[in-house]
């Protein structure tokens, strides 16, 4: 089996090329050249229909199996050289440029993609006069980024001052990173020492952050697969019960949940669990009479206070 997306990316590619050159090789002879099992074969095959040479999904490879043998129905009409429109090479070369600015990537990459972006500029010819105009910045820009990709490689503790947005509040911290990884927006694992425990720190509310020379010594840690999601909530967190009425149902469908009862108003009760139930309190805030916090009492109350406090605020003026 393939130990990584890269690999298999390799293997597809000269699969590719194989198949070209022996219509209607039988699955298992394809397979133990490759190496692989049956299984992961077809598996690949499930993938490459969805491959071609154009961005827009045209011209995609006409591949498909019996279960014995593997047919490969437009061989000539995705040989031909590769051409691009003039959208798709500014897109290229828009990307190529911001992902050569990123802070952390290997120097030896980023010669290679300059290089690459020079080819593709003199074939793209007045395009990369045009894409020059557009430009793409990274969110985690400024140093951020690159320190904790420093810290990592260094085995090094860093020290942070972060701000908690369910808290509306600043703090310091130290932590022993352990990766970077991106979520629709890009992250970083570590171990705080503040609390003793995994956290997970969104880059662009890093304020302040600075390399310290202690080493970093997380504990093992399972890494979480984040295919379903970055919140993925524990059995063994506190369980809250939140009821909205039509226009609050959407909680349902943003907040991961163990169940969503339906109302008679059209509403719904939802019961959730999350690691910090204080940190529910803005959605509260937000849902406004769409919307309460049943339980626990406790929460149910102190959200009551701070839309209290909110409505008093407004008071004069």
């Amino acid at each position: 089996m393939a130990a990584n997306a890269i690999d298999q990316t390799r293997r597809m590619l000269s699969l590719v090329t194989y198949l070209r050159e022996r219509p209607g090789a039988h699955v298992a002879d394809v397979a133990r050249a490759f190496g692989i099992t049956e299984d992961e074969l077809i598996s690949d095959l499930d993938v490459l229909p969805m491959c071609g040479t154009s961005f827009r999904g045209g011209d995609l490879l006409d591949i498909d199996t019996d279960g014995d043998r593997i047919w490969w129905h437009n061989p000539d009409d995705v040989a031909e050289p590769l051409r691009l429109a003039a959208d798709e090479a500014t897109a290229l070369l828009v990307a190529a440029r911001a992902v050569a600015t990123l802070p952390g990537l290997r120097e030896g990459d980023r010669d290679a993609l300059v290089r690459a972006t020079a080819k593709l500029e003199a074939a793209a010819g007045e395009v990369a006069g045009a894409s020059s105009r557009l430009s793409v910045t990274f969110e985690s820009e400024g140093g951020v980024f690159a320190e904790v990709d420093r810290a990592i490689s260094e085995r090094r503790r860093l020290w942070v001052r972060y701000y908690s947005p369910a808290r509306d509040e600043l703090t310091e911290r130290e932590v022993d990173p352990i990766r970077l990884f991106a979520v629709g927006h890009t992250y970083m694992e570590a171990w705080c020492r503040l609390s003793e425990a995994r956290r997970t720190f969104r880059l662009d509310r890093v304020a302040e952050i600075r390399i310290l020379e202690e080493a970093a010594a997380p504990p093992e840690l399972e890494l979480r697969d984040l295919s379903e999601g970055l919140v993925q909530p524990s059995a063994d967190d506190p369980e809250v019960v939140v009821e909205v009425g039509p226009g609050g149902r959407w909680v349902a469908e943003y907040y991961p949940h163990d169940r969503a009862e339906e109302l008679p108003d059209g509403g719904l009760r939802i019961t959730l669990r999350t690691p910090d139930p204080a940190s529910l309190k803005r959605l509260a805030l937000r849902l406004g009479s769409d919307g309460r916090i049943v339980s626990p009492s406790g929460l149910a109350d102190s959200a009551r206070e701070a839309a209290t406090a909110a409505l008093a605020a407004y008071e004069g003026v």
